[in-house]
């Protein structure tokens, strides 16, 4: 009995996942996944969604009914391992949002609801690679984004106090306070308004030059390329990660060319002419002795 339930669940998983890998499968999916976002589009014209209140409504139900049909296919993929189903983050991502949409306090809430119809969008990263390869190195930049922030936070703070000191009383509106510095120094990083910024402080002090060339070259340079790098490395590592998933489905192999079965006939033509070379070689001496002990034979 084991052993036929078993057998059911390997049938039934390899034509799920017969199913699942085809491009067509794919094709569908992804054409739902649009739909589903044009469907949220067209629920924010108050005239649209009152005139077409039923259809947008039937509309909505049959997304979510197309959505879980989709995730029970890719569940039944792993029927012979249900186990590594849920290796795969965007299985687990798919199943919240699909399981989430059923739950009582999401259908009552339609904030809840809209929000977990707009994370729906969010899995067409799913299909398009590229895309994939961004989110993954978003994720993977948090880390070093978290320094960043410190960083540039401990920068802002120390330019602000010092910016507060020098120049709360001759400009309080932009430095009255350690929030108003830090909001100027902000926007500065920017470089949006550094012209002024520079010229009031020149009215101040000659010495305030060196202040905002210094924040600036810090802030909007230094921190910015920092920032860059940070991301960039991720975003090589994420695709060094999409490498190595694609390695271990086999590619499909190419038929020979022309020229390489041209190059493969030569190379058996000389192979039998180096064997018949050698066959020849080994029989030689033997037979001219035997012929020369015939001919003396003959003449005795």
């Amino acid at each position: 009995m084991s052993d036929r339930t078993g057998q059911l669940r390997s049938a039934l998983a390899a034509r799920s996942r017969a199913l699942v890998d085809s491009a067509a499968f794919t094709a569908v999916v992804f054409c739902l996944i649009l739909g589903n976002a044009a469907l949220l589009g067209i629920e924010t014209y108050a005239g649209a969604v009152h005139e077409w209140h039923t259809p947008l409504k039937m509309a909505e139900h049959l997304f979510l009914a197309a959505f879980t049909a989709e995730i029970l296919l890719r569940a039944a993929a792993y029927a012979d391992r249900p186990g590594h189903f849920f290796r795969d983050p965007w299985n687990v991502f798919d199943l919240a949002v699909v399981a989430l949409a059923f739950m009582p306090f999401a259908r009552e809430n339609a904030t809840v609801l809209r929000l977990l119809r707009l994370a729906r969008v969010v899995r067409a990263a799913r299909f398009l690679p590229q895309l994939r390869i961004v989110i993954v190195a978003v994720g993977k930049s948090l880390p070093g984004t978290v320094s960043f922030v410190l960083v540039g936070a401990l920068l802002l703070y120390i330019y602000a106090m010092v910016g507060w000191v020098f120049f709360a009383a001759a400009d309080p509106e932009h430095y009255g306070s350690l929030g108003r510095a830090a909001l100027t120094l902000f926007l500065l990083i920017t470089l949006d308004g550094l012209g002024d910024a520079v010229r009031a402080g020149l009215e101040i002090s000659r010495w305030t030059i060196v202040y905002f060339a210094s924040f600036v070259l810090l802030g909007s340079f230094v921190l910015v390329n920092l920032l860059i790098g940070v991301v960039i490395n991720s975003l090589q590592e994420a695709r060094e990660l999409e490498a190595e998933q694609n390695d271990d489905i086999p590619a499909p192999r190419t038929p020979p060319s022309a020229e390489a079965e041209l190059r493969e006939q030569l190379a058996a033509a000389r192979r039998a002419l180096d064997d018949i070379e050698a066959v020849l070689a080994r029989s030689g001496p033997g037979e001219d002795r035997q012929q020369d002990s015939e001919s003396t034979g003959a003449r005795t």
